[in-house]
């Protein structure tokens, strides 16, 4: 019991202080507006350029998939596979649309904007554009696989996407692919 108590103290103790913290840095703030916040929202136009693009993988309109990519763009899945340059991810995902997926559908999307004005870590300065949704997608001479994937997008200073970072579950695309 003591030793629960203890525990709770402490918990309580840390929360007050990250509050004490957190009200410092915001006076720091209000006082300097010099102070760059690490992120901030970023233009909304951004999150409708992510709706377009899903619109267009949707009805297999590869080519207006592509628009948004910088030419040395780079799409990265969680797996550690990856595809480089703008032919590269071109040629995958139009065969891949044409060959392999039967019909693919994205509900339920969510867009995040964010400008990252101080990289925390390995993040590249500048604009993501963070999404989930839910996909369903039907494979050719397969079965119907439906999963909520998560798309980040970075892009660089022409508004072009030059990194992608995917976070899928390829075990569930694979279950749904002919055997």
């Amino acid at each position: 019991m003591k030793k629960n108590l203890l525990i709770v103290c402490c918990f309580f103790l840390m929360v007050s202080c990250k509050k004490e913290e957190s009200k410092e840095m915001d006076k720091a703030v209000a006082a300097d507006d010099t102070v760059v916040k690490p992120t901030e929202f970023a233009d909304s136009k951004y999150a409708e350029m992510g709706k377009k693009t899903l619109a267009a993988m949707e009805k297999g309109d590869m080519d207006s998939w592509m628009e948004m990519y910088a030419d040395s763009a780079v799409y990265v899945w969680n797996s550690g596979d990856s595809l480089v340059g703008k032919s590269a991810i071109a040629s995958y995902w139009k065969q891949r649309r044409a060959n392999v997926i039967e019909t693919i559908k994205f509900s339920d999307a969510i867009f995040l904007p964010i400008m990252v004005n101080k990289p925390q870590s390995v993040e590249a300065k500048g604009v993501w554009l963070l999404a989930w949704y839910k996909t369903t997608a039907k494979y050719r001479k397969g079965k119907e696989m439906t999963q909520w994937i998560h798309t980040d997008y970075h892009f660089d200073s022409h508004d072009k996407v030059d990194r992608v970072i995917q976070y899928i579950d390829k075990a569930a695309v694979n279950a749904a692919l002919p055997k």
